[in-house]
């Protein structure tokens, strides 16, 4: 059957091009010269050289087979000797030292061309395989924050910061967290008490990052300080704080794995009104979604494995967790008190400008030296102000008030003026330019 030399060409210059030829073209290239087509003529129709068609018809029908290129000379050659002792007598000896040392040799080329030769002549580091660290049932939870940042429906266009603290039971991978506005130490109290109660129990052991309102440091013998009111929750409640070791991210991979899937799985591109109604998605989300899923390193549904492990937690202590955390705030013009983000009222009769607040897991008090003053249901959310009932009189202290008949006459909230028609105004200028009498 003859061969159509225009289409075979086209084949060869389409799927090849250039000198390099695979087995089809090289039957091509014997076809057209079967067919009786000159050397010239098999280049045109190909478009190959003609030296390279003599060359693969000499050759014959043998694969063509291509060489590793000779290596090219670098400018980094003559110092690779220098490199590799110096690399073999000090695997950890920083590329940056090694170009200057090599500068000072007369080196001229750039650092790209070090850092890849010492990629292939240092020693690779025994990292070794990772170590699977498992718990007992009720043995140890862990703790962690991660921040998300979101727009709710209520405050379009503002975009709010808010935190998801996570406590995860070691054993079972069982989920729990509520979003906060806040890290400070008064809201990650109330995060675990809240964790407590959804477990219906308490962990013998809790670890902790480096986070302040867990770990204030270390002592001269590298004795971790914790913080006294976390100590206070922990001796309530019966379990024992354990903070990681620095810069061991991996310590506690069973709360941090967690947040990447809960942005991908639950965060991502949902909407939520305002922090109530985001924490009442998440906790549906949990029960519906997170907390009855298979886990991928247990093999085993988390919700199954919690029935197993519930009944191993400590029980939740019979009196409730009422640790007061004392500060002093300056109380404002209009007499507001600052705690944590939000507003709370003073009463009128308030004479000191600074105050003592004491804050509990729900309510905050307020003192004037050791009177008590105020007290307030703690505002959940950041933001808030809250005034409470007979703080305020009226008037205002100091302000001035119309008198009638030398009694003080009160101008209540929601009191009505009678108004008057602007032109009876009108008319009164008038009559005064004209001199007449209104």
């Amino acid at each position: 059957m003859p061969v159509n030399p225009g289409a075979l060409s086209m084949v060869i210059f389409t799927s090849e091009g250039g000198n390099l030829i695979g087995n089809g073209e090289l039957f091509v290239i014997h076809e057209l010269r079967h067919q009786g087509l000159s050397i010239s003529a098999i280049a045109r129709h190909t478009g190959l050289d003609r030296k390279t068609v003599r060359k693969y018809l000499k050759q014959g029908l043998q694969a063509p087979r291509y060489g590793p290129r000779a290596p090219r000379p670098q400018l980094l050659d003559p110092y690779r000797g220098y490199l590799r002792e110096r690399v073999e007598a000090y695997p950890r000896i920083r590329a940056t030292r090694l170009l200057r040392e090599i500068l000072q040799l007369g080196y001229p080329g750039c650092y790209s061309q070090l850092t890849a030769y010492l990629r292939e002549v240092r020693p690779a580091a025994d990292r070794g395989f990772e170590h699977r660290f498992e718990t007992a049932p009720g043995e140890q939870a862990q703790v962690d924050f991660a921040q998300f940042k979101t727009d709710f429906t209520e405050q379009p266009g503002r975009i709010r910061v808010v935190w998801l603290f996570s406590l995860v039971l070691g054993y079972c991978r069982w989920l729990t967290g509520q979003f906060v506005y806040g890290q400070h130490l008064a809201s990650v109290l109330r995060c675990h008490m809240r964790a407590f109660e959804e477990l219906g129990g308490v962990p013998r052991q809790i670890l902790y990052d480096r986070m302040k309102t867990a770990v204030l440091g270390e002592d001269e013998a590298r004795h971790v300080i914790y913080h006294p009111r976390l100590l206070e929750l922990a001796e309530h409640y019966g379990f024992r704080p354990r903070a990681c070791a620095p810069y061991r991210a991996k310590t506690k991979g069973k709360v941090e794995r967690p947040f990447s899937y809960i942005r991908d799985d639950f965060f991502l591109g949902a909407r939520f009104a305002n922090l109530e109604d985001l924490n009442a998605q998440f906790t549906e989300w949990r029960a519906g979604v997170a907390n009855v899923r298979c886990h991928g390193t247990t093999r085993r549904f988390i919700d199954e494995a919690f029935a197993e492990e519930r009944p191993q937690l400590l029980p939740l202590p019979r009196t409730p967790f009422n640790a007061v955390l004392s500060l002093q705030r300056r109380v404002s013009h209009d007499g507001m008190v600052s705690v944590n983000g939000n507003l709370y009222s003073v009463p009128d009769r308030t004479r000191r400008r600074v105050v003592d607040v004491h804050t509990l897991a729900d309510e905050v008090r307020i003192y004037e030296g050791r009177r008590l003053v105020a007290v307030h249901p703690l505002l959940r959310g950041r933001g808030l102000r809250r005034l409470a009932p007979g703080h305020r009189r009226w008037p205002p202290p100091g302000s001035s008030a119309p008198k009638r008949g030398g009694e003080l006459v009160l101008m209540p909230p929601g009191h009505t003026v009678h108004r008057r028609d602007l032109n009876v105004y009108e008319q009164i200028g008038h009559a005064l330019a004209g001199g007449e009498r209104p």
